[in-house]
């Protein structure tokens, strides 16, 4: 074929497969397993084993799995609520760095002395599986009713987790193929470390320019906002590689401070940066799949990784969590759900071709065992979730209290449009509009609910998930936003 009709098949392909992955996640949903095991299935389908289409490039691989990983830290950046993570920040950072390197210690000393593995592999496979993954604890969590807290801590770990797991794994795999850190392992410690602080301190000076240049600079078409937050995100993993730092903590606390900064069509551009991540998940499973060689897999590398995933499952995971969660004085049954929680994914996948684009001694072997490790356990952890949180008691039917304000601005007019939806218990709820102490300049122009939308008189009250549409000028607008989200729980009074 030449590169036109190349192209023509690839656009016939390509949307094909990924209407087969969106129904598979449907099916996923209804099952309680993570769409990602059925995306990693289409991708065999289609791969040597199935259809015959041959992908064998682990450095390609390892570039596409890095991209893909970039977009979907950037959509759970984006979609974290600050208010609810800053609680349970400290513990999803201990687990992160403290909990990783319990891990990582643990499933070495087991996979070399306990299941005979090379000490350099041993190492390895903890590495690679020490983290936990965004996109699955993303997706399936996200469908347990989990107190803020617990939830917190699970996306909040799975988030911080993946940029120490890749600098350690890069590491090992230069170790394996005989190159010497400078100033041996205390210099690679401290490599480590400064990495991960530049990636953090670069995500947050990126974050807070992109709040301020997009809040401040109307653009001329409404769908360019999601296309700048995701560009702004992904440019801070661009920057940190440049600079030599870790560039995934920084496109996620980037993305975490854009996604908390009250940009205009905020709820478009966490839609869009939603759609991005699946679309990510969906290609990046699809190339996995394509990757695996079900029939290079023998039954010993099979039960080594399984063995080596019930030590994982039930003895490291459950030791990094109370190292890390007793200091914390976390209740024992959330101890045992963050646990059993520990769900992996894509970034194991990914990491384990890191030695296969070294050209590592053992290296398909090392991914061999990876790949089992997470569809067995997935498998199992998954679909079990919901009933191990009721099981447990941590389970919540708590209502959301924060009231959503997304701005759309009036550049000529220099105004703001304020679209905001009441929460169940919202305090606004409790008088008619006009004793609300609205800011200068500031009205409700619209309310909408289901019966319809209209123009509220002063008399109005309002009701539980209205959605109002308030006018402000530009020089009001921070401090209606910081009424409409600090209102106190007063009947009589709704000041900030």
């Amino acid at each position: 074929m030449n590169g036109v009709d190349v192209i023509n098949f690839v656009m016939l392909l390509a949307p094909l497969v990924t209407l087969v992955a969106i129904a598979g996640v449907r099916l996923g949903s209804r099952l309680g397993l993570p769409a990602l095991l059925l995306f990693l299935g289409v991708g065999m389908l289609l791969g040597e084993s199935g259809f015959g289409l041959e992908f064998d490039d682990a450095v390609i691989a390892q570039g596409l799995g890095y991209a893909a990983l970039v977009l979907i830290l950037a959509e759970g950046g984006l979609t974290t609520k600050w208010e609810a993570i800053r609680p349970s920040i400290g513990l999803a950072t201990v687990l992160a760095t403290v909990g990783v390197i319990v891990t990582i210690g643990l499933m070495t000393v087991i996979g070399h002395y306990a299941l005979g593995l090379p000490l350099i592999v041993a190492l390895l496979f903890g590495a690679v599986n020490a983290g936990t993954d965004a996109a699955a604890v993303f997706s399936v969590l996200r469908g347990i009713p989990l107190p803020a807290r617990l939830r917190a801590v699970l996306e909040g770990e799975s988030g911080l987790n993946d940029a120490p797991t890749v600098l350690i794994v890069a590491a090992a795999t230069a170790l394996a193929i005989g190159e010497q850190p400078p100033g041996g392992i205390p210099g690679l410690i401290g490599m480590v470390i400064i990495q991960l602080l530049g990636g953090i301190l670069l995500g947050l000076t990126l974050g807070f320019l992109g709040v301020f240049a997009l809040r401040r600079f109307a653009l001329p078409a409404a769908g360019l906002y999601p296309l700048a937050t995701l560009a702004w995100t992904v440019l801070a993993y661009g920057v940190a590689t440049q600079i030599t730092v870790s560039g995934f903590a920084a496109v996620y606390v980037c993305a975490m401070v854009l996604g908390n900064g009250r940009l205009p069509h905020r709820h478009a551009t966490q839609a869009f940066a939603e759609g991005t991540g699946w679309t990510a998940q969906i290609g990046l499973f699809v190339m996995l799949g394509l990757l695996a060689s079900p029939g290079r897999i023998t039954w010993d590398t099979a039960l080594i990784a399984v063995i080596a995933g019930l030590f994982l499952t039930f003895v490291v995971r459950p030791v990094a969590v109370i190292v890390c969660a007793t200091w914390f004085r976390a209740p024992w049954r959330e101890q045992l759900f963050l646990s059993w929680a520990g769900l992996r994914g894509a970034v194991p996948i990914i990491l384990a071709t890191v030695p296969m684009a070294a050209q590592m001694d053992g290296a398909e072997k090392l991914f061999d065992m990876v790949l089992v490790f997470v569809l067995v356990y997935t498998l199992i952890q998954a679909p079990t979730l919901p009933w191990v949180a009721r099981k447990l008691g941590v389970t919540t039917t708590e209502a959301c209290t924060s009231v959503e304000v997304e701005p759309a601005p009036m550049d000529e007019q220099h105004a703001n449009l304020l679209k905001i939806t009441l929460t169940e218990d919202s305090p606004l709820t409790r008088n008619p509009i006009q004793k609300l102490d609205l800011p200068p300049n500031t009205v409700i122009a619209l309310v909408s609910r289901t019966q319809g939308t209209f123009v509220p008189a002063p008399d109005t009250m309002l009701n539980p998930h209205d959605e109002l549409l308030v006018l402000t000028t530009n020089t009001d607008n921070a401090a209606t936003e910081k009424y409409f989200t600090t209102v106190d729980n007063t009947p009589d009074d709704h000041r900030p």
